[in-house]
């Protein structure tokens, strides 16, 4: 059971790709010092070496390789969702190859028991001296990047266990509570199609994951390059670019990108305007929504923004940066109500409309 739902890289494989040695981190960032320029070069650069690696075996999704990086660069999760065929679980498995770290799949099934994933404890008795005690077998989450494929079909039970981790980075089997490694990211993906049989994640949580990314079509010329290189001679495999420890470090690094006061409120102000029953909505909030976002939105919106500023290059954060993360952040995390649905409205208008209804050009009273 366990063995036919997990998949791992290949330790050979690993090997043969680090052909080219990886560049050591510049000094470790402190959370609460000033951004040192190098530091965010060294980010920025990573972050342009991970995409053009990813190039060799992904074509386009550049949107979404962006929100994987950032949710991995700020120390959160993301889902992905999209239709088969739309490459999601090559897009984070080539990704996992790009970052010297532990790789794990772990293929959701109705059967699927928590201890699959969790691990489990076993009897095991010594052969020398017959002696017997339980030895506990580490299940696949206790790798630094985890894909849980197509979550959604399996029962909440399941779901609830790798959740829990998600949130706690730790694991309680036996009475005895495990941590999981550092660095940890889940990486989900989820199928909008065929939902009989399956069992949807409740708003709560889905609110774990900072990105809920939406995998759409490629374009023509995206698709006629697919075509060429997924049915012509086997390319260049992806080096990898960085170690956990380059990865802790660069959240080290997000963490100490200074964010002034007016990009606060403005992530407060799309926040707050999106709860209907409050007198800070716009109107059409109040028409269109049922419950808004709360604050773990304005957590994410502010750290997924520091994030973007830094693999742009910059030292500092602006509204726009909050601008360009906020609809994957906040689409699952409000509720549209039958008025919408019954006028074809979406969650992705709603917030669009937010952004457009926020100024960021001055800052907020």
């Amino acid at each position: 059971m366990e063995t036919e739902a997990v998949e791992q890289i290949p330790e050979e494989q690993v090997v043969e790709q680090q052909e080219q040695p990886i560049a050591p981190a510049p000094v470790a960032a402190r959370a609460n010092a000033p951004t040192d320029t190098e530091a965010v070069e060294f980010c920025k650069a990573s972050y342009a070496r991970i995409q053009y690696e990813l190039s060799k075996v992904v074509v386009g999704q550049n949107d979404v390789v962006q929100e994987i990086l950032i949710s991995i660069f700020t120390r959160s999760h993301a889902l992905l969702v999209g239709v088969p065929g739309l490459a999601k679980t090559l897009l984070i498995s080539t990704l996992a190859q790009t970052l010297q770290m532990s790789f794990r799949r772990i293929q959701f099934t109705p059967d699927l028991m928590p201890s699959d994933i969790t691990g489990t404890e076993v009897i095991y008795q010594d052969p020398v001296t017959g002696e017997k005690q339980f030895k506990f077998l580490p299940g696949p989450l206790f790798s630094n990047v985890v894909l849980a494929d197509e979550i959604n079909r399996t029962p909440p039970k399941t779901q609830a266990a790798m959740l829990e981790a998600m949130q706690e980075r730790r694991v309680t089997v036996g009475g005895t509570t495990r941590d999981l490694p550092k660095p940890f990211f889940v990486l989900a993906t989820q199928n909008p199609l065929e939902q009989e049989g399956t069992y949807p994640l409740p708003e709560a949580q889905l609110d774990r994951f900072m990105f809920l990314i939406n995998v759409d079509y490629p374009s023509e010329e995206e698709e006629l390059l697919i075509m060429k290189m997924g049915t012509g001679m086997k390319g260049e495999l992806p080096q990898p670019v960085l170690t956990a420890e380059h990865v802790m470090y660069i959240q080290e690094t997000v963490k100490s990108i200074p964010v002034p006061d007016h990009v606060y409120r403005y992530a407060e102000r799309i926040v707050r305007c999106s709860r209907p029953k409050t007198p800070a909505a716009f109107d059409f909030c109040k028409k269109w929504l049922s419950f808004g976002a709360g604050p773990r939105a304005s957590l994410s919106l502010i750290m997924a923004a520091k994030a973007h500023a830094m693999i742009s290059g910059q030292t500092y954060v602006g509204c726009e940066n909050v601008a360009a993360v906020a609809l994957a952040i906040m689409r699952h995390r409000i509720a549209i109500n039958f008025t919408a649905q019954s006028e074809g409205i979406t969650p992705d208008d709603v917030v669009r409309k937010i952004l457009e209804s926020v100024p960021q050009t001055e800052p907020l009273a």
